[in-house]
């Protein structure tokens, strides 16, 4: 599921389902970390990180301990990027060397509405006003959730470039709507303005990810995607 919003040089591996904890075995670092952590707590930080060894192992790495850092961003190997999520029955990880991209942003979420009162609290009135039009064309989308979604992803990439804390009303999320899919699978792509000073990626101020979102299997994904002027042209930025 997330392999379809990512390019090809980004490694993904997803459990769907708590299999993957059932005998894993953590580092003696990681589990230092779950000393007070209750059993799904335990279970989802388990799963993501055996999906993240075997992203490792895919890229030629030798695994190794994935350890929360500031605000709980992993702190991943020299020389890769990454990202994780984990919602009920899902856990992926997704990681790429970082001489191919800057950054990356993944997340989901059961694909459900927000509960009550989150969408104002996360949704600038711009962004409320494209959700309605987009709930006329396509009402089977629980688009706000589709939205926090987009911005736990574009949080995520955003995190490693700045080391800073960013707000859901720093990001103005333009969502959209894949015109004819090829399947009953919904999907579409999105661009986060952001409306504070972007992160300078290879000497180059970056005021805009973009992204690419899907619907599927009970589920809301969002991927975002920051690349380095060191791997290609262009940088999803404003110019």
């Amino acid at each position: 599921m997330m392999e379809e919003l990512l390019p090809e040089s980004v490694v993904v591996v997803e459990s769907h389902g708590d299999d993957e904890a059932e005998g894993a075995i953590l580092y003696p670092e990681e589990l230092a970390v779950l000393t007070r952590a209750v059993k799904k707590r335990r279970r989802e930080f388990t799963t993501v990180r055996v999906c993240a060894r075997r992203a490792m192992e895919k890229l030629g790495v030798a695994p190794g301990p994935v350890l929360p850092g500031e605000r709980g961003a992993p702190q991943w190997p020299a020389g890769l990027i990454g990202s994780m999520t984990h919602c009920e029955g899902y856990g992926g990880a997704a990681l790429a060397h970082a001489t191919d991209l800057a950054s990356l942003g993944i997340d989901a979420e059961p694909h459900l509405a927000l509960p009550e009162d989150v969408l104002d609290a996360i949704a600038l009135p711009g962004e409320s006003d494209r959700l309605a039009r987009l709930g006329a064309r396509a009402s089977a989308v629980h688009w706000d959730r589709l939205l926090f979604s987009a911005k736990e992803s574009v949080y995520k990439a955003w995190f490693p470039l700045t080391g800073k804390w960013l707000d859901f009303s720093e990001a103005d999320i333009d969502i959209s709507l894949d015109p004819t899919p090829a399947t009953e699978t919904l999907s579409g792509g999105f661009r986060a303005q952001l409306l504070v000073p972007g992160p300078v990626v290879d000497g180059v101020t970056v005021q805009a990810f973009d992204g690419r979102w899907t619907v599927q299997r009970g589920l809301a994904a969002t991927a975002v995607t920051v690349p380095s002027r060191r791997s290609g042209p262009g940088l999803g930025t404003d110019g």
